[in-house]
């Protein structure tokens, strides 16, 4: 019997564009990658597949914890690193209607 080796993704979830906070950012997700392509479903038009692992999506509090389930449990798994935060200086409206401005307030 033999038996199919599944491939995982970990990454940090990006936050929502609803979100200016980091809460909910500090986790990690392992998702499984399809292991078969979707199909439409003649009856009712939907697509679907047999793959339920790709329904699955597990989280974890670190890097580390993710890695370990998916060696523990015989996955392939890729690491995605979580992008590079900007650096946003913070705009004050004042700031538009100060003496002494060097270039000049164009709206």
């Amino acid at each position: 019997m033999s038996r199919d080796v599944a491939i995982a993704r970990i990454h940090c979830p990006p936050r929502s564009a609803m979100q200016s906070g980091k809460a909910k950012t500090q986790s990690w997700t392992l998702e499984f990658a399809p292991s078969e392509a979707r199909r439409l479903d003649p009856l009712t038009g939907w697509y679907g597949s047999g793959d339920t692992r790709a329904q699955l999506r597990i989280s974890f509090s670190t890097r580390e914890a993710a890695e370990a389930y998916a060696r523990a449990n015989g996955l392939e798994f890729e690491v995605e690193e979580p992008p590079k935060a900007m650096d946003i200086k913070p705009k004050v409206y004042a700031e538009n209607f100060r003496y002494g401005r060097s270039e000049n307030w164009t709206h």
